[in-house]
């Protein structure tokens, strides 16, 4: 699947890092759908926005999400309740590139207090870049769901 729009959200805790993906993503040419939230000192609720990407997602809006928290986790856990979601909790370029590889990720979730800038760009790239391997790896895909 060759991304060409992405949906994006954040809640408070992941907001700058949110930012700075947005921006990369607009520099580089994708369409990005900013799904919130809109500052980092409203606290607000990391379900709600990883609802939101996730719903984007899987209504076509966009081709494919990026979620941020502060870990990552409770975020990608929202978006995974959305039928038809495979959102990963990446931490490098290896878990990146795999998710995509061989689990056909659509939704990459980062955690702004554990991954630097530099590694998350790294890995909103090799996310954006990897194409699904298919063949073994889309029976076990076919299985989530």
């Amino acid at each position: 699947m060759a991304f060409k729009s992405i949906a994006i959200g954040s809640d408070h805790a992941g907001f700058d890092l949110k930012a700075k993906l947005a921006e990369e993503l607009r520099t580089s040419g994708y369409e990005v759908l900013d799904l919130g939230t809109k500052d980092a000192t409203t606290s607000v609720d990391y379900p709600d926005f990883g609802k939101a990407v996730a719903e984007a997602v899987t209504s076509g809006k966009a081709d494919g999400g990026v979620v941020v928290c502060g870990t990552g986790i409770g975020i990608s856990i929202a978006a995974n309740r959305v039928p038809g979601v495979r959102a990963a909790v990446c931490h490098d370029v290896t878990s990146a590139r795999l998710c995509r590889e061989h689990n056909d990720a659509n939704v990459l979730a980062l955690g702004q207090r554990l991954v630097g800038e530099v590694v998350a760009l790294d890995c909103l790239k090799t996310f954006l870049d990897t194409e699904f391997a298919g063949d073994r790896h889309a029976r076990r895909v076919q299985k989530l769901g």
